[in-house]
């Protein structure tokens, strides 16, 4: 059977689980538009294989991405009789140091929550205090850029302090409780909102541009460069990436994490909680945080220690 119409194929059967599939997806595409989209996958050889993974020559997390994706689709392949062997190497290389997010110190996030309001140089087409607003949303409860500009007006209850995330990264929808200060300056924002004189229909968006419209997800990132440069933050541990827009969502997670250390709570046993509030599919995607962070739990260890021997914080 052509390569193309297995993939093809393929593609239908991981969707029908719910699956979004569309990192997966693209590469099979892009591999089958590589290899020959009228080729047989019979005939498809370990060279092409190889020169597909090894597109750039080196090693990246990119190639494991890609050697995962084809994994999935021989295993299929060979499942179901449509080839008796796989051209995929036998001998993965060894996976390169995993990203590591940046987590914003308490005085660098007020130097970017105070930054906000002076980095434009011209009229842009985002105001400040929408800016402002959607940072804290985003550091307050861990949402996702993506989970915070697609909130309407009818997701935001103020009035039960309760946030209604629809359609997450994995198809599910979910309710966020949030904090008494942080609805305060969610109703601030709102009337603000009201009195310049954008939609108040329960379907428009609760974060909007200048145009009145949904704001876009590029140019929230782009400004936030502008802002963190501006504020003079930067990674000093010669990492790839500087810091994030999304790395407050990781920081949300190890401040909660050190905060239940410094109330000498259970981490392990309050871990499920956490999970189920940044809307994780997978229990291992919110321990990470407990491994990533071992310094800033030290840290919150020691607190807790002195606070016990001493009834004072540090």
């Amino acid at each position: 059977m052509k390569l193309h119409t297995l993939i093809t194929q393929y593609i239908v059967y991981r969707k029908s689980f719910g699956e979004r599939f569309q990192t997966n997806e693209r590469i099979l595409k892009s591999f089958c538009h590589i290899v020959g989209t009228e080729i047989e996958v019979t005939n498809v050889g370990v060279e092409q294989v190889n020169s597909f993974l090894y597109s750039n020559g080196q090693i990246t997390s990119s190639w494991h991405v890609k050697h995962n994706a084809l994994l999935g689709f021989y295993r299929y392949v060979l499942s179901r009789g449509y080839a008796t062997t796989s051209p995929l190497p036998t001998v993965k290389p060894k996976r390169p140091q995993p990203f590591v997010p940046y987590i914003y110190t308490q005085e660098e996030l007020r130097r970017l929550l105070a930054t906000v309001f002076t980095y434009q140089k011209n009229r842009g087409r985002l105001e400040p205090y929408m800016v402002h607003t959607l940072l804290l949303l985003l550091y307050g409860v861990g949402l996702r850029l993506s989970e915070a500009i697609g909130l309407t007006l009818s997701d935001v209850d103020l009035a039960q302090k309760l946030l209604t995330i629809r359609n997450t990264k994995f198809f599910k929808n979910r309710l966020v409780p949030i904090g008494t200060q942080l609805n305060e300056t969610l109703m601030q924002y709102a009337t603000w909102r009201k009195q310049q004189g954008y939609s108040q229909s329960s379907e428009a968006p609760f974060f909007v541009g200048r145009n009145g419209k949904l704001v876009n997800i590029y140019t929230i990132e782009g400004a936030f460069q502008c802002i963190r440069k501006q504020a003079g933050i930067e990674r000093t541990d010669k990492a790839t990436y500087q810091p994030r827009l999304h790395d407050l969502r990781h920081t949300f997670a190890v401040d909660r994490l050190t905060s239940w250390y410094q109330q000498g709570k259970d981490v392990q046993k309050l871990l499920p909680y956490l999970s189920v509030y940044l809307g994780h599919k997978y229990l291992a995607a919110t321990s990470v945080y407990l491994t990533m962070t071992s310094e800033l739990l030290q840290q919150a260890s020691e607190r807790f220690e002195h606070y016990v021997l001493k009834g004072e914080y540090l």
